[in-house]
């Protein structure tokens, strides 16, 4: 059940080998796992060609066929979730609880799509006597997505489902450090029998694939989840050809927690919150701003809860916390940390890599850190917390808000409410109200 799949390219309804490979290490032994193929310029050419006679075929293919191959391929997803979830912590680390959830979670969002796709409206605009104004809806035509590594199987899911509901080919360029888990949703797509061509996979070196496929006049959607460094140059690649951009880009969490709230569960909540998929995620909670009132016994139960991670190889009962993803976050973490440290900040806990094989990097946590800091700008992607005190709330606010990617200048009413389910998932409500 832990056997590691081929990876290969997925080109016309087409398997195939490279030329040029690259090792795919398991991030928790360092140990190659898998060899990653390389795309040049002419299976990119290929890839093009396929993805316009898929958008042929795929356009004219009525929504409820579409809806019931999208279905087939989720349900066999489902049937495979252990052999999926076993993949995702071979390449990514996560533990196998997260993976598992995570394809799920990947195959509610094709079974969400899937009924999408039959709910395509149109509408009649209202107008002047004698006329009729009527807007329909239209595939849009070959969609170039680009997916991250954190989730190697629900971000690739998200990228695929809502382009095939609505009737367009993809030529899809998944994270080369994770790719087992799209290999499984294109495998189960092939078994439904998806028309050859309507879905292409693609890996390779990231600037030579946008560089190409991006100014292709036939790519009319370019979808990417990525740094915010990274879209900002695809979409300044996308408007010199006029191309549409669908952009998830990077943030900066803030947690308000006021003097009413219930210390031990919020705290209890945000440690399990930061800490899953080792702080790897776009939502993460990283900078808390706690009341003056409650701040110490706030620390004092976030530290427990922190202390109480357990880390290790994905693959071990009782992990909490794998290591992070690739060797290239190690150093980010690392700077960011002997940075705040530098500047005034308390590090109470972690702060470094652990001995040994693997990427792993503790829990940390970072108290009193001041605004200059790096940490508190720049978004870790990582395992580390921030918890500063604050008087007011208006004051609150003003630091949440004083990031590029924040909600500026805009008075906030901020509920939260998270509730328990087991030591390695949780659910979180945010509602926001602005006055």
């Amino acid at each position: 059940m832990n056997s590691y799949p081929e990876i290969g390219l997925y080109i016309d309804g087409k398997w195939r080998k490279t030329v040029k490979d690259a090792p795919i290490l398991n991030p928790a032994t360092e140990e190659e796992i898998g060899r990653l193929p390389i795309a040049d310029i002419s299976d990119l050419e290929d890839a093009l060609q396929a993805a316009r006679k898929g958008f042929d075929i795929w356009r004219q293919t009525p929504p409820r066929k579409r809806s019931d191959i999208i279905l087939k391929a989720a349900a066999l997803m489902r049937e495979r979730q252990e052999e999926i979830a076993q993949s995702i912590t071979a390449e990514h680390g996560k533990p196998l609880a997260q993976a598992r959830l995570e394809v799920i979670r990947g195959c509610e969002f094709f079974e969400w799509d899937a009924a999408e796709a039959m709910r395509l409206y149109g509408r009649v605009i209202p107008s002047a006597p004698g006329q009729k104004i009527s807007v329909h809806h239209y595939p849009i035509g070959i969609v170039a997505a680009f997916s991250p590594w954190n989730f190697p199987m629900s971000q690739p899911a998200r990228k695929i489902a809502g382009a095939l509901a609505s009737g367009c080919s993809v030529i899809l360029k998944a994270a080369e450090e994770t790719p087992a888990g799209v290999v499984h949703i294109v495998k189960a797509f092939e078994d439904a029998g998806l028309p050859a061509g309507v879905l292409n996979l693609v890996f390779g070196i990231p600037a030579e694939i946008s560089a190409f496929l991006i100014p292709q006049p036939d790519i009319r959607l370019v979808a990417l989840t990525g740094s915010t460094i990274v879209g900002r140059q695809l979409t300044e690649l996308a408007a010199q050809s006029d191309t549409r951009v669908l952009m998830e880009l990077g943030g900066h969490a803030p947690v308000i927690v006021c003097e009413d709230t219930n210390i031990e569960q919020a705290a209890r909540s945000s440690a399990i919150r930061k800490y899953r998929n080792s702080g790897q995620v776009c939502t993460s909670p990283t900078r808390f701003f706690v009341h003056e009132s409650i701040y110490d016994a706030f620390l004092e139960n976030f530290l427990a809860c922190a202390q109480g991670i357990k880390m290790g190889n994905g693959t071990e009962e009782g992990i909490d916390m794998g290591p992070v993803a690739n060797h290239r976050r190690i150093p980010t973490l690392k700077a960011l940390v002997e940075d705040a440290f530098e500047k005034g900040a308390d590090l109470l806990l972690g702060g470094h890599r652990r001995d040994g094989a693997g990427y792993f990097f503790e829990p940390t946590v970072l108290a009193n850190v001041p605004d200059n800091a790096r940490v508190m700008q720049e978004e870790p992607f990582g395992p580390i917390a921030i918890i500063n005190p604050f008087k007011s709330l208006d004051e609150a606010i003003k630091k949440a808000n004083s990031v590029p990617m924040a909600l500026q200048d805009m008075p906030l009413q901020i509920v939260l409410t998270i509730s328990i389910n087991s030591p390695t998932t949780s659910k979180s409500e945010i509602s926001l109200s602005i006055p």
